[in-house]
């Protein structure tokens, strides 16, 4: 005997087993469309003139999980894999400043003075700079200038990062974003040290963000005091027209740590045993 097919009742008809598929399937999509409509319309937002638009929320950023990370290998490869980019990103953006920089700062050198408007270009830089412009010369300032605006070796930026994050995997990275290890002095602007000395008021400072944790490090090193044997190196394989030596730059980081010349050490070892030199040719 043929197989008898099943019969449903909706009111008064009579359906099929294949007809009420269809109209289950035809009652899901309504409903899916419906629901893809709602969520549309909240999600919008009210413009000026009345009207809605959809909100443009940023990409959410992952920081990776390097504790989990057990080969050593893999864990540094991938550490140095994930913020080179970041850091290449910032030097760009330095090196197209340099280059807007670098006309006004010949014309200062000649000793002719720079127009209202270039003036004002090369102060308000000056002021993100922390260049002193009340006491220096306009030539004094773009020289200064010419020292601080200027890119750090991808290979040394990573192997401090490698040195102040424990490879990604620090309290203050996790936390804070921070793989540097910056200072902030204001109550409340960071994460305060476990084994913070008592009277100290030092925080190590918290981040939105890995990208802005390195638009400050290299910040501090083209400003701060503590670095300006360093950019004094820079600046001179610059006139010698030579590529940037990230292993002698980084002889000009030794008040970075209280390591002092054991900190050097370690940067150095850490470009040299991974060999980040490479990293340095994009």
């Amino acid at each position: 005997m043929p197989e008898s097919s099943t019969v449903f009742k909706l009111g008064s008809f009579a359906l099929s087993s294949r007809q009420a598929e269809l109209v289950v399937a035809g009652i899901t999509s309504v409903a899916m469309a419906a629901l893809i409509y709602g969520v549309t319309v909240f999600s919008q937002t009210p413009t000026a003139n009345g009207a809605t638009a959809v909100d443009n929320a940023d990409p959410i950023v992952v920081f990776p999980d390097f504790v989990s990370v057990r080969d050593i290998t893999v864990k540094k490869s991938q550490f140095f894999d994930y913020l080179e980019d970041y850091i290449i990103a910032e030097n760009q953006s330095i090196a197209a400043l340099r280059a807007e920089l670098l006309p006004y700062i010949e014309v200062a050198n000649t000793g002719v003075p720079l127009s209202t408007q270039e003036r004002n270009f090369v102060y308000r830089i000056a002021e993100i700079y922390k260049v002193d412009i009340e006491t220096l010369t306009e030539q004094e300032v773009a020289n200064e200038l010419s020292l601080r605006v200027d890119e750090i070796p991808v290979s040394l930026a990573l192997a401090q990062a490698a040195n102040e994050s424990a490879w990604g995997t620090s309290r203050f990275t996790l936390e804070g974003n921070n793989i540097f290890g910056e200072w902030c002095f204001t109550p409340g602007c960071g994460i305060v040290p476990r084994r913070r000395p008592s009277g100290a008021s030092h925080e190590v400072q918290r981040f939105d963000s890995i990208a802005e944790s390195i638009e400050s490090y290299i910040l501090n090193i083209n400003t701060h005091r503590s670095y300006r044997y360093l950019r004094d190196l820079r600046a001179e394989m610059r006139a010698n027209g030579a590529e940037l030596d990230p292993m002698l730059l980084a002889t000009g980081l030794g008040r970075y740590s209280q390591r002092g010349d054991h900190y050097v050490d370690e940067v150095q070892n850490i470009i040299s045993q991974n060999n980040l030199v490479a990293r340095d040719k994009g």
